[in-house]
């Protein structure tokens, strides 16, 4: 049986679409999944609640690399991510807007920063979770970028790295893997919605950061990621969601992903997808938000 995750991480039957459960059966992001699950989110007419902001930590290019497919030669488990945008005032599809993503692969490494590793090699995280809400960098100040600085690149290598422009129901989609996770942090996804521009030859130009934000993902996803190929491997003691010193614990307007997946063979791909509801008039570029502290660029990852 296929499973969603809920608002709150537990994974539930996928009770009235059993199209995109049997299309998913049949190809994790086969046309029938991808449509189904687009279906789904074009139906809903209500308004949400503004998108928390987060910060955008200290991994973060602005290479602009438009595509949809960003594995290259990352291994792991497949992940269809399909993602909304909609005006948090209006409810409108963002139209002709940049989305863009980045995360770590199934070790826990970021391309660009492959020599900083995954903050652990085996150990520990360094302390317990922290609790209440961050009023500073979970590892302190200091590291490769400086007080909540970024850090410098070690490497000029792109994988799992995107951006793509809405289309007129404000969607974009990439094909990626489930990423892995590191010391200090659960598994997440890094993202980005820019408005107000446009796409040139030289990449996105003009406009606004309107929307920093992270996606996150159930913990009954991850934890049956643990035994598969490749994610058996990292040793990192891993950092559950509830732990997670930035995750708001808000569920969808926190970013935690709607996931479509087999609970039997997760190896066989899973399918991500939300809606994020933004001020496309704003300008939040991840320096400082609400979300979570300063961002932090310590050898160690944190953000």
């Amino acid at each position: 049986m296929l499973v969603l995750g809920g608002a709150a991480g537990a994974t539930a039957a996928l009770g009235g679409a059993g199209t995109v459960a049997g299309a998913a059966d049949r190809t994790v992001g086969g046309p029938g999944t991808l449509d189904a699950v687009k279906a789904a989110a074009s139906a809903s007419g209500a308004c949400m609640a503004l998108t928390t902001e987060q910060i955008e930590g200290p991994y973060y290019l602005d290479h602009e690399l438009f595509r949809k497919d960003v594995v290259e030669d990352r291994t792991g488990i497949p992940l269809l991510l399909v993602l909304r945008a909609v005006d948090s005032a209006t409810c409108r599809p963002l139209r002709n807007s940049a989305v863009e993503i980045w995360h770590c692969d199934a070790s826990g490494v970021y391309s660009g920063y492959t020599q900083v590793g995954n903050g652990g090699g085996g150990g520990t995280p360094p302390g317990p979770p922290p609790s209440g809400t961050p009023t500073a960098p979970p590892d302190g100040s200091g590291g490769p970028g400086g007080p909540g600085g970024h850090a410098t690149p070690t490497d000029d290598l792109t994988w799992l790295r995107g951006i793509q422009m809405t289309d007129q129901q404000g969607f974009v989609t990439f094909r990626t893997v489930f990423p892995g996770w590191y010391t200090g942090r659960a598994v997440h996804i890094h993202t980005k919605v820019h408005t107000g521009g446009s796409r040139s030859s030289d990449g996105y130009t003009g406009g606004r950061t309107c929307h920093t934000g992270q996606f996150y993902f159930a913990e009954d996803a991850v934890k049956a990621t643990v035994g598969v190929a490749p994610y058996a491997a990292n040793s990192v003691t891993r950092v559950t969601l509830d732990q997670d010193a930035l995750y708001p614990g808000t569920g969808t307007p926190g970013g935690l992903l709607e996931l479509v997946y087999d609970r039997r063979y997760i190896e066989r791909g899973v399918v991500g997808h939300i809606t994020m509801a933004v001020d496309p008039d704003a300008t939040n570029d991840g320096g400082g938000a609400p979300g979570g502290p300063a961002p932090t660029a310590s050898p160690s990852p944190s953000v």
